[in-house]
């Protein structure tokens, strides 16, 4: 079996079957921040001291299937795979259970942490969380469970509504573990969440937010100002300085966060919440992971600071023979209305910055969009891309001209029921939303094998010119990867 058939019956029947998996695990859900709650709770656990060797799984992958499964940050060697998928197959084989391909893949990632023997593991629900395979972990492996924002997606999967999402979501949660729940938009998120707690005697611990404090030049060295939106000017953005008072720790915390964007302080707080909750978990306190020791304010903040997420808000360098300079590139996952709101505030307040850093001198911009989006009813397009076009910036010194390309991204392997939206319907889209803007569409019938390396040459000729710009990778996260298998070439 290949497609999306949820249930745990199949998996239950291999995860039997296979060596046991016992590894302490960390288990998180969400619409949107999953995966950067996981990447600073993998970053905070290994900078402890001793650090502690951590397996985190995130689907889907972004480059190759390796990097799906990664220890210590590094994804997982083809030999270390090949053996734990191997040994997967077998069974699915001669049990003939059919697992999907998902299902496979996550018994291989368990498989892989269990063979290396990982300290902690931390693992990203696919979709869902009820019926999702990675709810196979037993619960006494469950350290702690954690729930991110819970908007609408997958509603042919889970429900028409957020109440009926959450319910998927929230069954992660385990008996006698503490489950984290972020802040929510919606309401009916959080009185799921307490109902399924209560039910199944999970303690429920309401995530805190960090807070913006003032940059101190002597901790956190001196500030960055980026004088131009130019490759070759322009300076990674700075890290946002926070603070947040934690039940684990006797003094507030102090912390440089290096992932952009407002949202992050809410996924940073996911994360630290989850990680003073198993800090302060009595059943734990004997434990032979030795937190008390090993995670301490020091330990955690340097652990923030090295936090790296690719594919979300990241900024990037790309050259082309279009152009005689660099093309600055962001690159983001942006693939439903709440995601993409994120990335359009955040790019207005860049812009916003931008303009305020420098003199009243009038500026031109160029803002070029590169988007593909997977088909994936009932959320539409136009749902998708509201929040993003036209961009809502706006001063008296800075004039935008913007561009949009439209094409289709590579099949994500291994995941062959997932399809891109054809350009020309999402031409339409783009039209209403922005008709100012140029845009530039693939051929529905062309191969999306090397469509990127075309747009990224009219991207180029467009840029050429240009005083400053921006080039927005989004729309999909499977785009986000076509775009680093192209940065990864030495020529476009």
């Amino acid at each position: 079996m290949s497609g999306i058939d949820l249930t745990l019956d199949r998996i239950h029947v291999l995860f039997n079957i296979l060596p046991r998996y016992d590894r302490p695990t960390c288990h998180i859900a969400g619409t949107n921040g999953k995966g950067s709650v996981s990447a600073f709770l993998t970053s905070i656990f290994r900078s402890a001291s001793p650090s502690y060797r951590v397996g985190r799984y995130n689907s889907p992958h972004l480059v190759s299937v390796y990097d799906c499964i990664t220890i210590d940050d590094v994804p997982v060697s083809p030999e270390v795979y090949g053996a734990a998928r191997t040994r997967v197959e077998k069974a699915n084989e001669e049990h003939k259970t059919g697992a999907t391909s998902f299902e496979v893949l996550t018994l291989t990632a368990l498989q892989v942490f269990q063979d290396l023997k990982v300290d902690i593991a931390v693992v990203e629900v696919g979709m869902g969380g009820r019926l999702d395979a990675t709810n196979v972990i037993p619960d006494d492996c469950i350290l702690v469970s954690g729930l991110t924002a819970v908007d609408l997606d997958h509603q042919a999967f889970l429900g028409n509504t957020v109440a009926d999402i959450a319910r998927e979501k929230v069954a992660i949660a385990r008996p006698g573990r503490p489950f984290v729940l972020s802040p929510q938009q919606h309401a009916s998120v959080s009185l799921v969440a307490q109902e399924y707690c209560e039910k199944i005697g999970a303690s429920l611990v309401q995530a805190l937010v960090p807070s913006i404090r003032p940059w101190n030049v002597d901790a956190d060295g001196p500030q960055k100002t980026n004088p131009k939106l130019t490759a070759e000017h322009f300076l990674s953005p700075e890290p946002q300085p926070v603070q947040i008072s934690l039940r684990c720790f006797s003094e507030p915390l102090k912390a440089l966060l290096p992932l952009q964007g407002e949202h992050q302080l809410t996924n940073l707080g996911t994360a630290l919440t989850m990680v003073s909750a198993i800090l302060t978990d009595p059943l734990l306190a004997s434990s032979s992971l030795d937190l008390h020791s090993r995670i301490t304010p020091t330990t955690t903040s340097k652990g923030i600071r090295s936090t790296v997420w690719n594919g979300r808000l990241s900024f990037h360098k790309l050259s082309t023979p279009q152009s005689n300079k660099d093309l600055l590139v962001l690159a983001d996952g942006a693939h439903n209305p709440a995601s993409s709101a994120t990335l359009g505030a955040y790019i207005t307040d860049l812009l916003s910055r931008i303009s305020n850093a420098e003199s009243a001198e009038p500026r031109t911009i160029t803002l070029t969009y590169i988007l593909s989006l997977s088909h994936s009813p009932p959320k539409t397009p136009l749902q998708t891309l509201s929040p993003l076009l036209p961009p809502t910036f706006s001063s008296s010194n800075i004039r935008l001209i913007s561009n949009v390309a439209l094409l289709r991204f590579t099949p994500p392997e291994g995941m062959p029921w997932v399809k891109s939206v054809s350009p020309s319907d999402l031409k339409s889209t783009i039209t209403s939303l922005a008709p100012e803007a140029e845009v530039w569409v693939a051929s529905d019938e062309a191969s999306p094998e090397g469509q990127l390396k075309e747009v990224f040459g009219w991207v180029g000729e467009k840029h050429a010119r240009a005083e400053e710009g921006l080039v927005v990778v989004a729309g999909s996260l499977y785009l986000v990867a076509d775009f680093y298998r192209l940065l990864g070439e030495s020529n476009v």
